[in-house]
């Protein structure tokens, strides 16, 4: 067969180089401050899996392996071509509540070859065997962008220290004549982009399902090479390989914060009646959930409502703004449709009820955007 080119080192790393540019301009303008969620606060844990693509990889073999090759008549240049395999992570980190998170992640792929071309005409039909298995530590620093209704974008990039092993991969020429054998593993420093959604679940506050992409690439690993003669065991040549490493990988994955968001200021009492037939609910910040204080005052004013045969009920949800105004929007209906459900197991027919959100438009206390006031986390019981 012919031989192949090998993929140029130069050319590979500059599309990645850009991809993690552009990930990098993007995150930072997208982050305004008009644009900010709920986000990321304290100590977190990640998991996640898939499917690993490594793209064909020219040997890159040294003048070494070159020069023997030569000397028995055989080609230089040779491609080895990979199956999707598997890629898995695990991450510790920490979020900083404004969108940006830092985290130490260990990482592990595999993919086998499944072919080959160039030197003495290797082919894919069982002309190599063996597999590439890459494992290592990363530093990464991501960057949370706006929240889209359920979904919270990011990207982030990272740098740290890879491990690449070739296990058993052999290649034999067609004709039986010459045996490739690399079985060697080399460590170097590594770079990596990455861009996914996190879907946040209601019923854990902290943890969320990930999906995401990661590109990753190290530098050019130097693994030991032997060339020898199946028939009479003979080297012919031996000297390094210098591979591409890129991977790219898609994963699912969980994420899990310790703490949803940071300690906020006790809410205020739960006020008495603001006047003769009207009731406030005060919630703790990102919360649509009672407190034991906040089931009383449903309580009193079920009960006045029984007493007073009240025929309409108004609730109206309310939020603070140190969120979107369309989170807030939602989050104050949450609010309101809690406490319209405690009326309803109170005895308060369904119909006599009038359900409203406000989301930030009416806070009890004017607060500059994205400032967390626990007064203006409330919902209002007005009895007509």
């Amino acid at each position: 067969m012919t031989d192949t080119q090998t993929m140029p080192s130069a050319a590979a790393a500059t599309p990645s180089r850009a991809l993690l540019g552009m990930a990098c301009a993007a995150a930072w303008l997208a982050a305004t401050p008009e644009a900010r969620a709920q986000y990321t606060e304290g100590l977190y844990v990640a998991g996640g899996a898939g499917f690993n693509l490594l793209p064909n990889t020219g040997l890159g073999l040294d003048s070494a392996a070159v020069t023997g090759l030569a000397a028995a008549g055989y080609g230089n240049q040779a491609t080895v071509g990979f199956a999707p395999g598997f890629a898995g992570v695990l991450s510790l980190g920490w979020g900083f509540g404004n969108g940006l998170r830092a985290e130490i992640e260990g990482s592990f792929r595999s993919n086998e070859t499944d072919g080959s071309s160039g030197v003495a005409g290797w082919v894919a039909d069982g002309g190599i065997s063996g597999r590439q298995e890459s494992w290592g530590v990363m530093g990464n620093v991501l960057l949370d962008l706006a929240q889209i209704g359920p979904v919270m974008p990011y990207v982030g990039i990272g740098a740290g220290y890879v491990m690449t092993d070739w296990s058993g991969v052999r290649g034999l020429s067609q004709n039986g004549a010459l045996r490739m054998t690399v079985d060697d593993t080399d460590g170097r420093f590594a770079y990596q982009g990455i861009a996914g959604l996190a879907f946040p679940l209601s019923i854990l506050p902290g943890l969320a399902i990930t999906a995401e992409y990661r590109f990753l690439g190290t530098l050019q690993p130097r693994l030991q090479v032997r060339f020898d003669n199946p028939g009479t065991g003979a080297t012919v040549a031996r000297g390094t390989a210098e591979p591409d490493a890129y991977n790219q990988s898609v994963m699912l994955g969980l994420r899990y914060a310790f703490s949803a968001g940071p300690v906020s200021a006790a809410p205020a009492p739960a006020a008495a009646p603001v006047q003769q037939r009207s009731f406030i609910v005060f919630f703790d910040w990102n919360r649509a959930d009672l407190t034991e204080r906040a089931r009383q005052i449903i309580g009193e004013a079920a009960q006045q409502a029984r007493a007073q045969r009240t025929t309409r009920i108004e609730v109206a949800g309310h939020a603070d703004r140190s969120g979107t105004v369309q989170y807030n929007q939602a989050l104050s209906r949450r609010r309101a449709e809690t406490v319209a459900a405690e009326l309803i197991r109170l005895g308060v027919s369904r119909e006599e009820i009038t359900i409203t959100a406000l989301g930030e438009s009416q806070p009890l206390v004017a607060t500059a955007d994205d400032a967390r006031e626990p007064q203006n986390r409330r919902v209002e019981i007005v009895l007509r």
